[in-house]
């Protein structure tokens, strides 16, 4: 089957819908909330994981992760005060992850990131992302950098010879303030073979028919330094909006006329 990825920015999304009230979840694009799936405050250890995994993406339920005191190729994290902090491990080259098992088709995932204020140490990434997955891989994620926000598909027909994973689509991206040591709200909405990833209500969105895979797990990932808190995952309900909201975002994305 042809694999097809189309792609959208929000551009001006605050301008083009109402601003939500500071004591409201952060706006949903394509979906609505519904059951509430996976809440973590980070305020007590983790439990341990159950299952046997199968690589990285499947085969388990609950919190994978290195939690010292050596830290190896998917670096090290620790629990500080309500957050969850991810250190690469600069011989590693090679992002710090952690793993979520959970099995579920569509989805509203949303935590809080923040780029630790830390010296880089001769690693050369400032980072963190979210990525569901499939049974054997990745199959869309979002990243965070100093830069902004942007998100990307995975392409089920190549791999990358170097990490024998799938290779990655071109990434949408959107600019957004993102200092060091500054909370920021990321959300990713999974729906279909659609998603829309939100940092601070700026969002992008995509297309593609991996995305329709049932998931299995959900990764987060940081370079050099970076913490999480308040993750949570929701059922993804139908938003009657969609419609309308994806046909604003694309007329934002549309450069202007005669340019």
């Amino acid at each position: 089957m042809k694999r097809i990825v189309t792609a959208t920015l929000c551009v001006s999304a605050l301008a083009l819908f109402q601003a939500i009230a500071a004591d409201e979840p952060p706006k949903t694009w394509m979906t609505t909330r519904g059951k509430l799936l996976v809440s973590e405050d980070f305020a007590k250890p983790l439990t341990p994981f159950t299952g046997k995994p199968v690589g990285f993406a499947s085969g388990f339920n609950g919190w994978r992760y290195n939690g010292g005191p050596q830290s190896g190729k998917s670096g090290m994290w620790e629990l500080v005060d309500g957050t969850f902090k991810g250190i690469e491990n600069p011989e590693a080259h090679h992002p710090a992850t952690a793993s979520f098992g959970i099995r579920f088709k569509d989805a509203i995932i949303q935590c809080e990131v923040r780029l630790d204020d830390v010296p880089a140490n001769g690693r050369l990434n400032r980072s963190v992302f979210v990525k569901a997955t499939d049974v054997k891989d990745y199959v869309c994620a979002a990243f965070v950098g100093p830069g902004g926000l942007n998100a990307l598909a995975y392409d089920d027909t190549r791999i990358n010879s170097t990490t024998n994973q799938r290779e990655k689509f071109p990434p949408v991206r959107t600019a957004v303030p993102v200092k060091l040591g500054d909370w920021h709200t990321v959300v990713l909405e999974i729906k279909g073979e659609e998603i829309v990833a939100s940092l601070d209500g700026r969002c992008v969105t995509l297309g593609s028919p991996l995305i329709g895979a049932d998931k299995h797990s959900i990764m987060i990932g940081v370079g050099t330094e970076a913490s999480f808190r308040n993750f949570r995952v929701w059922e993804a309900l139908p938003n009657p909006d969609w419609p309308k909201n994806k046909e604003a975002i694309q007329a934002a994305a549309q450069p202007p006329s005669g340019k």
